[in-house]
């Protein structure tokens, strides 16, 4: 894909200002995640679609913390410091100081509207650039229009000024045309009449809204665009309005996954972070998260019950009821059910890890086998190997993780420890239940077996009065019989 051409008479101003105090949150609003990223992260996404000559990001609450996602997230972005004047209006006019002699269009967006794709805002910029407009805000026609600013418009259809909810008549409240929080405006029409803005209003804040009523006065044109999608607008200030956000951009994100040629068994319990990537021919079934960094190749099937984060899956592998985090399950690989792959694990080319099986640093070789009931950590395992029933590589010694070492070809019996640091060669065999302290030599058998001892009446003379006790005295006639017969 061709990169996009640079609009050299575009700049996108940010504003990430707030406290969000109805979230009751010590994180940031702004930083709280959705899809696998940060709500001003998903923002600046869109805003980079764009190709802007300049983005600034205004910042005053938790102000490093959100400096610094901004920073991480879209190195490019300049970051705007607002001082003690609150509002919107403020927001914008320290942004614009920035700008210097910028003579193009500016773009405001809010860091919690993270819906608001490129092709809507690209063609809201475009639409105000043909209307030749000094203003042009975006709206969206809602059945509640509680806790927005109410768009007030004139006899002919033209905006007449934006009203805020707390500031709003009894009639302007009923108005069901709300301001979605996003603007484009001449730049030097925000030079001459944001510092015209005042705070005599209920918050007593500088409201980037009041521009709209003094253009209007100045006879200069608003404009008004109204979206057809109106999620678009949705923005976020608690955390109902977050997990509604959510749940939408996770709608679109699996859709465009399935026309992409993914098949996803139950849209409504699969998730999908925009940051993973899945290629044509994938199965998603129910309840699966496809989380951050992810990739899967062709042919994968994932799923049910499973959650793969910072994974990479290859071709025709299948991965089922699994907890996976920064693992690689290699092609036609399977997993599960009931696995959890730690950080670290690589599974090979036709690998398998079965059943109950923990792994963590490990990597486990082509068309080798963990099958069930095992813990493997800190082992590399070399191809074709098969790890009996309860195999448990015992790393750490209560000081310092070791690492086990299994040649190619190799075959445990169940129940075997291995206690690193420990190497056990090519081709060697180990007995069931063998505590393997030594390296083992390539196609040697490794054995630790001691002779079995009974101590006859044990239960009765230690455990007297128990149920076990009382159930072995009732047992002894007949074991006594059967052993004179077969005497």
């Amino acid at each position: 894909m061709s990169p996009v051409t640079e609009d050299p008479q575009l700049a996108v101003v940010i504003l990430a200002a707030g406290q969000g105090t109805r979230m009751k949150s010590r994180t940031p609003k702004v930083l709280h995640p959705i899809g696998g990223r940060p709500l001003v992260g998903h923002v600046l996404d869109t805003a980079r679609s764009l190709a802007p000559a300049h983005t600034l990001v205004v910042v005053r609450h938790e102000r490093d913390l959100v400096a610094a996602a901004v920073t991480e997230l879209a190195p490019e972005a300049i970051v705007v410091d607002q001082d003690d004047i609150p509002g919107t209006g403020r927001a914008v006019q320290v942004a614009l100081d920035r700008l210097g002699d910028f003579t193009g269009n500016v773009l405001v967006l809010s860091a919690d509207c993270p819906l608001a794709d490129g092709a809507t805002l690209s063609a809201f910029v475009a639409a105000h650039r043909a209307e030749g407009a000094a203003e042009t805000l975006m709206t969206a026609v809602v059945d509640d229009p509680t806790g927005y600013g109410r768009i007030i418009r004139g006899a002919d259809g033209s905006v007449v000024r934006i009203v805020e909810q707390k500031d709003a008549s009894d009639d302007e409240r009923a108005v069901n045309e709300i301001n979605a929080g996003m603007y484009v405006f001449r730049a030097d029409v925000l030079r001459t009449y944001l510092p015209q803005v005042g705070t005599d209003n209920a918050q007593q804040e500088k409201y980037l809204t009041d521009v709209a009523g003094l253009l209007r006065d100045a006879g200069e044109r608003v404009a008004a665009s109204v979206v057809d999608d109106v999620t678009v607008t949705y923005g976020v200030n608690d955390r109902a309005q977050l997990a509604e956000v959510g749940r939408l951009l996770n709608v679109r994100t699996v859709r465009r996954w399935q026309l992409a040629g993914v098949t996803v068994q139950d849209p409504a319990s699969t998730w999908i972070d925009v940051t993973a990537d899945l290629a044509p021919d994938v199965t998603l079934l129910p309840n699966t998260h496809i989380l951050r960094a992810t990739t899967v190749a062709s042919g994968a099937v994932i799923g049910p019950d499973t959650s793969l984060v910072d994974c990479e899956v290859g071709e025709d592998a299948t991965v089922r009821r699994t907890d996976a985090t920064l693992a690689v399950i290699g092609a036609a690989a399977t997993v599960g059910p009931f696995s959890y792959l730690r950080p670290g694990t690589v599974l090979g080319a036709r690998g398998k890890i079965g059943t109950f099986v923990e792994t963590k640093n490990s990597t486990i070789g082509e068309a080798s086998k963990v099958p069930h009931l095992s813990y493997i950590g800190d082992t590399t395992i070399g191809t074709g190997v098969n790890l009996g029933a309860g195999a448990i590589t015992a790393n750490y010694d209560d000081i310092t993780k070791h690492r086990t070492v299994i040649g190619d070809e190799v075959h445990t019996g169940s129940h075997n420890v291995l206690v690193a640091p420990v190497r056990i060669g090519d081709g060697a065999k180990t007995g069931a239940g063998a505590v393997i302290r030594k390296d083992v030599p390539a196609g040697a058998l490794a054995l630790s077996v001691a002779p079995q001892r009974n101590i006859e009446g044990w239960v009765e003379k230690n455990r007297p009065g128990t149920a076990a006790a009382d159930a072995a005295a009732r047992a002894r006639p007949a074991q006594k019989a059967d052993d004179g017969s077969q005497g």
